[in-house]
């Protein structure tokens, strides 16, 4: 028999038969090409409609008033409390869902449309008889890379020929109609989450994607998002991105960048549910893989600050208020609790993810969090493993699992897992402000609750937002309320969620301290572990690998020196004059400005830390440059430039400082004894068009960065004072500084601006001069020390 099942007796006919279809299928693929471009019209102009509805949908609309749902009940009063807002949301979330579909079934008839072409009877056909062979494949191959068809690289067929007609497109800078569709729904779908939460606008990541989908630049829109995908640092853009990981999976795939389908449900951009498989092998696992990292755990000591804070009685708030004393370091705690009955059990604390903070070596759950919420094997839960059988529990002890945010999703990971329900008794899984999805425990047995903010958008990561409507089995308590704080991340911090147990949703926590009545005794044994992932180099390896050690202050222990792991910076340096910089200094009798010629420098330092030990802030510092405290010298700044950092003699008087967070005030204040104040203040300085604004400091910086100069990485003393001596602090920096004029930069500062940063300025001169240049960096890395006390 030959390869097409026809015996050799009948060539004759099958061949004049083949003739005859072959006609017909050249007028076929001339059809179907002219169908793809019908198709494509129709996606463009859905495109377009739904643009025009993105950009009219974000109305202003009351704000919506607090309400709290207890256990997925609430009043029709709660539920109309605000029928504008609610109907403006809802709407541009069903026409994302019906764009994505368009764009699913564009991709859809793209994958048909390719297999058609190298489907293998065409190709016979084509050999045989090329006139009506080439013809349809002409055909084809013009609806799949036309523009005015299916696009440039949309050939997704599993053929040699095939690849290397879509990178053809690629490199032509031509992208599938489906994908200009997807970034629609995208744009959509983003305009529902900034008419919740406009505050997400300040991430440079998201910020980047956000003004290449409201200024409707397609293409850029998707180098934003694959460079989002592609982000080895994306556990802490995911925070900013959670609320649009619903749409994501299937625009990822849209893009190339994961397999569209894996054939256990569709994706969740569509609205639809997601059908599960077995625990650990979901179709989001499939569709995005897996983290193959190396877990491990190691006991570790808590300081004297954060022994003091930990609860030694069972409840609900107490081990909330441990989960928030272990918030940083990657650690876990597991506590032995003697109940009313004298039976001891066993209660396991995770903290989640704090936002602008590193994770260093921790097992990084957040990104494959994001990933596949629902997969059960990851560095966090084997970690975890390996840290309760160094704890010693015996087999078939009571424990309950209590977690935050990322924390709550891994410990629902492990009471998913059959094996380890055999090993334990899982009484409870309390998971604050976690991901949890309708996933239910190996053991029906366990008592599973859900603790959301409806502002908290860290729970939609599972595919449906809080306050969505499923099938709760009989032991599970869902607690979905309106919190008075709307701003992420905020509304996220595990603090929050404890005040508003106090406050907003006394009944609910009434509810889980009954249910939790055998945890409600003296704690007899209380353990920290510090979970691993070895796989993984910590972040910021090697720059940031540096010895630290633990100053307390009076908001807890901060690790120095302060490691500063993602910032952007812009120094606007001016001349001013010398006699008014000697007298803002604090000892002018021997504390002098350096001088440039017959002037001084005085420095305006703008900087955006994304990520570090102390969290995300904006820092505003006003500075001059001083010379050797000791023996004064000529020109000391020439000669300090080719020195080492640790080897200068010059630095910069920190005169004024003004920053975002009050752990970074406690830290400038009590650690390198700056004069400090705390305010509010937006940044964005990763670009070229830089914007810094402190309402309340009537201060504002704005222009344009002309041509640079690159420069060698910079190091810098700052110092600070502390009573009658002087603290000087080393600052090192890993990202090149480069050099530009200060033309295209001005400094606005209001009348009525607040002192003493504003004074200052106004006795410079600069309150409304352009910089003599700036030095800017728009992405670098740093440490600042402890500070060195000087006898001075």
């Amino acid at each position: 028999m030959r390869a097409d099942g026809h015996a050799p007796g009948r060539r004759a006919e099958d061949e004049q038969d083949i003739d005859q279809d072959q006609q017909h299928t050249g007028q076929g693929g001339q059809d179907t090409a002219r169908d793809q471009q019908d198709t494509g019209q129709g996606g463009q102009d859905t495109a377009r409609d739904q643009q025009d509805t993105a950009q009219g949908g974000p109305d202003t609309a009351p704000d919506q008033q607090d309400t709290a749902r207890i256990g997925q009940h609430s009043t029709p009063d709660e539920q109309h409390s605000a029928p504008d807002e609610q109907d403006t949301k809802d709407l541009l979330r069903r026409c994302a869902r019906d764009v994505m579909e368009v764009a699913e079934g564009i991709r859809e008839v793209s994958a048909r449309t390719g297999a058609a072409l190298f489907a293998p009877s065409l190709t016979v056909s084509v050999r045989r008889r090329p006139r009506t062979g080439l013809a349809a494949q002409w055909a084809l191959l013009r609806a799949l890379t036309n523009k005015q068809g299916l696009g440039g690289s949309a050939i997704t067929a599993p053929k040699a020929m095939g690849h290397v007609l879509g990178a053809a497109g690629d490199v032509l800078g031509r992208e599938s109609l489906a994908t200009p569709v997807a970034v629609t729904s995208l744009r959509l779908r983003m305009a529902a989450v900034l008419y919740d939460h406009p505050e997400f606008a300040r991430d440079p990541g998201m910020r980047r994607l956000i003004d290449a989908v409201t200024a409707e630049r397609d293409l850029e829109a998707v180098r934003a998002l694959r460079a989002l995908f592609r982000n080895r640092s994306a556990q802490r853009a995911l925070a900013e991105i959670a609320p649009l990981m619903a749409e994501l999976p299937a625009v990822r795939a849209l893009l190339g960048e994961a397999p569209m389908r894996d054939g256990t449900g569709p994706p969740p951009a569509t609205g639809r549910d997601p059908v599960a498989g077995p625990v650990g092998h979901t179709g989001t696992t499939r569709l995005v893989g897996t983290h193959r990292g190396e877990g491990a755990a190691e006991t570790v000591a808590l300081a004297e600050q954060e022994r003091r804070s930990i609860a030694t009685e069972g409840s609900l708030l107490g081990f909330l208020r441990n989960i928030e004393t272990l918030t940083t370091g990657g650690r876990i705690l597991v506590q032995n609790v003697r109940g009313p009955d004298g039976v001891v059990r066993y209660v396991v604390q995770a903290p989640g993810t704090a936002p602008g903070r590193p994770r260093n070596d921790a097992p990084r759950d957040v990104a494959d969090t994001g990933r596949s919420p629902s997969a059960t094997v990851s560095p966090r839960t084997r970690s975890i493993l390996l840290a309760l059988a160094d704890h010693g529990i015996p087999r078939g002890a009571d424990l309950a699992l209590i977690g935050h945010g990322e924390g709550g999703t891994a410990l629902m990971n492990l009471a998913q897992d059959e094996e380890f329900c055999r090993s334990y008794r899982i009484t409870h899984v309390i998971a604050v402000g976690s991901p949890l999805g309708n996933r239910r425990p190996a053991d029906p047995r366990t008592w599973v609750v859900g603790i959301t903010n409806q502002h908290d958008i860290v729970p939609v990561l599972d595919g449906r937002g809080p306050g969505s409507a499923f099938d709760p089995h009989t032991h599970r308590y869902e607690v979905d309320y309106a919190g008075p704080v709307r701003e992420f991340p905020q509304c996220h911090m595990i603090r929050e969620y404890i005040e508003h147990l106090r406050t907003v949703i006394p009944e609910a926590r009434k509810d889980i301290d009954e249910a939790l009545t055998p945890y409600r005794g003296p704690v007899v044994r209380t353990q920290a572990y510090r979970l691993q992932d070895r796989a993984r180099p910590p972040e910021g390896h090697p720059f940031l690998t540096v010895p630290t050690a633990s100053v307390p202050t009076t908001t807890g222990p901060v690790d120095v020196p302060v490691r500063y792991y993602d910032s952007s910076a812009v120094h606007l340096c001016y001349a001013v004059d010398a006699d008014a910089a000697r007298s803002l200094l604090p000892h002018p009798t021997w504390m002098t400005p350096s001088r440039l010629g017959r002037r001084a420098l005085a420095v305006l330092s703008l900087y955006e830390h994304r990520c570090s030990t102390i969290g995300s802030y904006t820092e505003i510092a006003l500075s001059v440059l001083v010379d050797d405290l000791w023996r004064p010298r000529p020109y000391d700044i020439a000669v300090d430039l080719v020195r080492r950092a640790d080897l200068r003699r010059t630095g910069r008087y920190v005169l004024s400082l003004a920053v975002t967070s009050e752990e970074a005030r406690v830290v400038a204040q009590q650690i390198w004894s700056q004069p400090v104040l705390r305010t509010s203040a937006d940044a964005d300085l990763m670009g070229r068009d830089i914007g810094v604004s402190a309402p309340e400091l009537g201060l504002a910086v704005e222009g344009t960065l002309g041509p640079g100069i690159r420069g060698p990485e910079a190091d810098w003393i700052l110092y600070g004072r502390r009573d009658d001596s002087t603290v000087r602090i080393l600052v090192r920096a890993h990202g090149r500084l480069r050099l530009h004029t200060g033309s295209g930069l001005r400094l606005r500062l209001e009348t009525a601006a607040a002192e003493p940063m504003a004074g200052q300025l106004r006795r410079f001169g600069i309150d409304s001069a352009r910089p003599l240049f700036a030095l800017s960096c728009p992405q670098f890395m740093l440490h600042r020390s402890a500070g060195t006390t000087l006898p001075r």
